[in-house]
């Protein structure tokens, strides 16, 4: 089934009623508002909902959690990101997402609007205008205010009902009677679903009885007397919210010191966490390495931290973190702690970029990609109150941002970051290289040229610079040179002082994949091989130098020189494969995929089409998908599988269509898959060959895919 929904909570309890008036108003309107207080069960009653409509939706149903988003300016972003649009496209950044939603129908949903308000109103109405087969079920503690928009509020749960009682029970893993201390707490927490899960986490710690007793002294005290509540007012259901904040406050209470403290700088984080960042984020005073994970594991066993996940990522829900949130700034920790979580994750970044080549390549990438949420909360903080921090983040993690998918985000931290600081060296030579990659990922040649010229001059400044320094340092008191062991050295090469260094060789490499998308070859050719030919080392050393190699091998390709082209290929895919590098090995495929079409072997082509969609899939590059799906279609009709040739084709256009961009390529093989094409729709007829490419396009793209990657083996 098309879409992407998580999977359902186990403990969902009633809402029937509910359930069938949300599902009646999606059959009748096309924005459909769940609204109600925080804690109330809106998510789930949505995401249930979305799981019985999403099989009258052909093109799926899709789910946006906007909870980890603290300002609109991301709000298109992970929009796009939840639709599986892969957004390559320049320009306003709604066109993309109109455009890969104007012929669908589908079901979106937006989770947790209420900070967004506006911004998602705004987007609303504009989707809804620009794709007359979308419908939007939004949850929010109050409406939207769109035009035509149908609000269904949610109540809490009827207190003395059977339901709550059964969610208590649930979530307590006991039966209780309806008489007793467990129907008292139902009612006394007035049938709120998180506050009753609370409940329900210290009756497993301390017995319902205990709980009921505790919940008397709380909730029967005056309004005076009992625990402070957040700070801020809800408008909606004021006197049930104001119950929720106390069972909250209640199990704030009831926790250790400790944990309070954890409670309140685990606030920082949008996104799941595991222990790792945890301990680095909030240790500090009574926190420790050692009294650390104790107190996590109290916020679990009371419900407040989630239970980890397969992958052992924990995370709050969102009211809860509110909560901490605001005794953070009680505490004056925010800034403090704000400050520990960028530091935190710009050191993670530095990290992935580091291991970028090499065996731990594909690990890192995953790991950038798992923290996504908190590195752009992070980068946003750092554009605050660091711009050089903010520069070296987003340098280190654009690359892996733009392989991706994810190019507005990696476009708009870097300008954001280029233009707010005065940082000049390797920081800002990396991050006009990253910019200049995105760039011509995304066709916008004339700002990538730009910034390819603006990273060549930052690079030879830089090392430069670094040479100088270098000499410097190596120089005595009265200018004497030193070698080594501190004696005076002979004579140096002076060519070793012109070197090009790493700096130099990606600035070739990105004006080299520059001239390449242009149709430039020799271009290509001559840059990177002037700074390979000038500098010390091998491919293996450094990624810097695998990248220029691997331009070398497509500037071979584009001027004709087959053989030397696949050969040269050859040895570095082997090297990458000694390293266990993937980024580049998935590229030299598609390269061999396309020498092997030019030297008229469409079987060896498929081949190594089939190894590089392979990589892609691993790397979730859609575009990869989308040129590897391209190449592999070709090397089909080149054999006279017409069908074949029909079906790739047709899910390699779905792929397309999910970077929001048309078909395109290195210019050799768009004529080559032009040529080809025509020639197998005559051999089987247009008409058959256009039902075979529609089917695949329509249907589920990962099935076109898997079927493809199948279909090859057997070939």
């Amino acid at each position: 089934m098309r879409g992407h929904l998580p999977d359902e909570n186990p403990g969902f309890v009633g809402r029937r009623t509910e359930l069938r008036r949300v599902s009646a108003a999606l059959a009748e309107h096309r924005l459909v508002t769940v609204t109600g207080v925080g804690g109330v069960g809106k998510t789930r009653l949505a995401l249930r909902a979305a799981h019985r409509a999403a099989g009258l939706y052909p093109d799926g149903a899709w789910w946006a959690d906007l909870t980890q988003l603290d300002g609109e300016r991301l709000l298109v972003a992970l929009v796009a990101d939840s639709v599986d649009l892969a957004d390559h496209t320049p320009g306003m950044a709604t066109t993309g997402l109109c455009r890969r939603l104007a012929d669908d129908r589908l079901l979106l949903v937006l989770d947790s609007c209420e900070h967004l308000a506006e911004p998602c109103a705004r987007l609303v109405a504009e989707l809804l205008a620009a794709a007359p087969g979308l419908t939007v079920l939004a949850t929010s503690r109050s409406p939207l205010g769109v035009e035509g928009e149908r609000v269904v509020a949610l109540d809490p749960l009827p207190p003395s009902g059977r339901d709550a009682l059964e969610l208590l029970r649930r979530a307590a893993g006991e039966r209780f009677p309806a008489a007793g201390p467990a129907g008292e707490i139902c009612v006394r927490l007035e049938g709120i679903p998180l506050a009753l899960e609370l409940a329900a986490a210290q009756i497993r710690l301390q017995g319902a009885e205990a709980v009921r007793d505790q919940l008397g002294t709380r909730f029967d005290a005056p309004p005076s007397a009992r625990f402070e509540l957040l700070a801020h007012t809800e408008r909606v259901w004021p006197s049930r919210h104001q119950t929720l904040r106390a069972a909250i406050g209640w199990s704030h209470e009831l926790s250790a010191p400790l944990e309070r403290l954890l409670w309140a700088r685990l606030s920082v984080f949008r996104g799941p966490f595991d222990l790792a960042s945890a301990t680095a984020v909030c240790i500090g005073g009574p926190l420790n390495r050692a009294t650390l994970p104790g107190a996590l594991d109290g916020l679990v066993r009371a419900s407040v931290v989630r239970p980890p996940d397969a992958a052992g990522r924990l995370r709050m829900l969102d009211t809860i973190r509110a909560y901490g949130a605001t005794w953070l700034d009680r505490t004056g920790e925010t800034g403090t702690v704000a400050d520990r979580h960028a530091a935190h994750f710009r050191g993670l970044a530095r990290r992935a970029e580091t291991e970028w080549h090499g065996a731990r390549q594909l690990r890192w990438y995953r790991t950038v990609d798992a923290h996504h949420t908190d590195l752009r909360t992070a980068l946003d903080r750092l554009l605050r109150t660091d711009p050089d921090g903010a520069l070296d983040l987003i340098g280190s993690v654009a690359f892996a941002w733009s392989c991706r998918g994810r190019l507005r985000e990696a476009r708009d931290g870097l300008e954001q970051a280029l233009l707010l600081s005065g940082a000049r060296g390797r920081t800002r030579a990396r991050a006009l290289w990253a910019l200049g990659v995105t760039l011509v990922l995304q066709g916008e040649f004339g700002p990538a040229q730009e910034a390819s010229e603006r990273c060549a001059r930052e690079a030879r400044y830089t090392e430069y610079n670094e040479r100088v320094a270098d000499t410097d340092h190596a120089r005595g008191p009265d200018g004497t040179e030193y070698g080594e062991d501190h004696g005076p050295a002979g004579d140096p090469d002076p060519g070793d002082r012109d070197r090009p260094g790493d700096l130099t060789l990606d600035a070739a490499a990105l004006a080299g994949l520059l001239a390449l998308t242009t149709g430039r070859p020799m271009a290509a050719h001559v840059v990177v091989g002037h700074v390979l030919d000038a500098a010390r080392g091998g491919p293996a050393d450094s990624a810097a130098r695998l990248r220029c190699h691997l331009v070398r091998v497509f500037a071979l390709t584009g001027l004709g020189r087959l053989a030397e082209a696949r050969d040269r290929a050859l040895t570095l895919r082997a090297l990458c494969e000694e390293l266990d590098e993937h980024w580049t090995r998935t590229a030299l495929e598609y390269q061999l995929a396309l020498t092997g079409l030019l030297e008229g072997d469409p079987a060896a082509a498929a081949g190594h089409a089939r190894a590089m969609l392979e990589g892609t899939r691993g790397l979730g590059a859609s575009l990869g998908v989308a040129l590897g799906l391209d190449v592999l279609a070709t090397a089909l009709a080149a054999a006279g599988d017409g069908e074949r040739a029909a079906d790739v084709s047709g899910t390699g256009e779905a792929y397309w269509r999910s970077t929001g961009q048309p078909r395109r390529g290195l210019p050799g093989l768009r004529a080559l898959h032009e040529k080809y094409t025509d020639t197998v729709r005559a051999s089987i007829g247009e008409p058959a060959y256009e039902e075979i490419f529609v089917r695949a396009l329509t249907g589920l793209p990962q099935d076109g895919l898997d079927r493809a990657l199948r279909d090859s083996r057997k070939a």
